[in-house]
């Protein structure tokens, strides 16, 4: 074992027999720090060779990474949500893939502090502290939309069998459970399905230019056996407010935050390095050219705005979870905060992430650097719930106090009168 590796297991010994409340910064910092270290330098290799991070994730769930939420008296880190998307900030930066890929896992832990107190919601808290990891299947090929799953859940007997097919099945190949949204008898539930669970087919089949290894394939489920306690209620898309959609969103922003620090870090180490200018340059070295140390500047302060955006609707976030995310207000508030955050983040890391290449010459795109990955995985990133119609949704609502789309549901729209429920 490596010095890190072995330092950063010291710290997650000490403070699994030592947990007795929320876990410091300062704690957390030396727990995961180390491992984001060891994540980060083969971050380049991965992509080229697309090998989906495995490794990198298992040495998360080894310092118990998924229980950053659950309660200390179950064995987790108890940490507030502000705490949970600066680590998720910290970790995009290493590894951008790896928090989209954990996104529905926390949301589901979210929902399980959210339950009532019983033997389920302890079982699940419990099982998360010890390692358990939950992926998504949600969204469907074709019509797609939430309100017409064709993915269905029918009783045989006396059992319940899950059929269909999911696309954008994000950490459903890292997870052992899959959380998956189904039509029960014209009635929206989710499920959980074991991962290894007999018909459960997985593909890591995504194509899209950027973050290619979060796992967003394809899952086809035929006859998988449900149990009555893994059908968990009407899962996403539900009407009404909700805490979720925000949350949901807010992991995305995290990524995008991650990405402007890394992208910040990569291009200022390469110009810290590098000795080849231009001979009607400013200065003799490109890190003494003041329009260079513009770009590296700007760069900063896109990184750092977009991180307080994130961490600022956190705080909005931590509110309305303790206060058991049942107040309509604060859910519109949260829903609207988030949306804000999504527009003006995307404005700071698109650009950002393009400007970088303004440090250096053609040397800059080199495939060895990879610079590019950090603008594919911002724009692959920022489509999910297109900044379009988010933009003109907050506009209606504050000009016409139209509700808020909380559930983002792509697929064809019903005819009217029809199928509707």
């Amino acid at each position: 074992m490596t010095s890190i590796a072995a330092e950063s297991a010291n710290h997650i010994v000490k403070s699994r027999d030592q947990r007795t409340g929320s876990t410091s910064d300062a704690e957390l910092d030396a727990i995961f720090g180390p491992i984001f270290e060891r994540i980060a330098p083969g971050a380049v290799e991965r992509e080229i060779d697309r090998r989906l991070p495995f490794t990198e994730l298992g040495w998360l769930r080894e310092a118990e990474f998924g229980a950053l939420r659950v309660p200390v008296e179950y064995g987790g880190y108890g940490v507030t949500v502000r705490q949970l998307f600066r680590l998720l900030i910290e970790l995009a930066a290493a590894e951008s893939n790896l928090p989209q890929a954990l996104r529905v896992h926390f949301s589901f832990v979210e929902d399980q502090l959210l339950a009532a107190p019983g033997p389920q919601r302890e079982q699940w808290l419990r099982a998360v502290a010890a390692g358990t990891l939950v992926g998504n299947a949600i969204t469907e090929p074709g019509v797609g939309a939430v309100d017409r799953y064709r993915t269905r859940l029918t009783r045989d007997g006396d059992r319940w069998l899950l059929n269909g097919e999911k696309f954008y099945s994000t950490g459903s190949l890292y997870a052992d459970y899959i959380l998956a949204a189904a039509d029960r008898d014209g009635e929206r539930v989710g499920v959980l399905v074991d991962a290894q669970a007999e018909g459960v087919r997985q593909q890591d089949d995504w194509d899209g230019f950027g973050q290619r290894l979060t796992a967003s394939g394809t899952t086809v489920f035929t006859d998988v056996e449900v149990s009555e306690e893994h059908i968990l209620g009407p899962g996403y898309g539900a009407p009404g407010r909700t805490y979720a959609t925000a949350y949901l969103q807010l992991v995305q922003l995290s990524v995008l935050a991650g990405i402007a620090r890394r992208a910040e870090h990569d291009a200022r180490e390469w110009v810290s390095a590098r000795t080849r200018g231009y001979t009607h340059s400013a200065a003799d070295l490109p890190r003494q050219d003041p329009l260079v140390q513009q770009v590296i500047g700007r760069l900063s302060a896109a990184a750092f705005a977009a991180e307080a955006s994130v961490l600022a609707v956190a705080d909005v976030l931590d509110e309305v979870l303790d206060a058991g995310a049942g107040d309509p207000d604060q859910l519109v508030a949260v829903e609207l905060a988030a949306a804000q955050a999504q527009l003006a983040v995307i404005d700071l890391v698109l650009p950002a992430t393009t400007l970088l290449f303004e440090v250096g010459g053609a040397s800059a795109v080199s495939e060895k650097l990879r610079l590019d990955r950090h603008w594919r995985n911002a724009r692959t990133i920022s489509v999910h719930n297109p900044a379009i119609q988010k933009a003109r949704a907050i506009g209606d609502h504050l000009l016409n106090d139209a509700e808020l789309p909380f559930a983002w549901s792509a697929g064809e729209r019903a005819q009217a009168g029809a199928g509707q429920r």
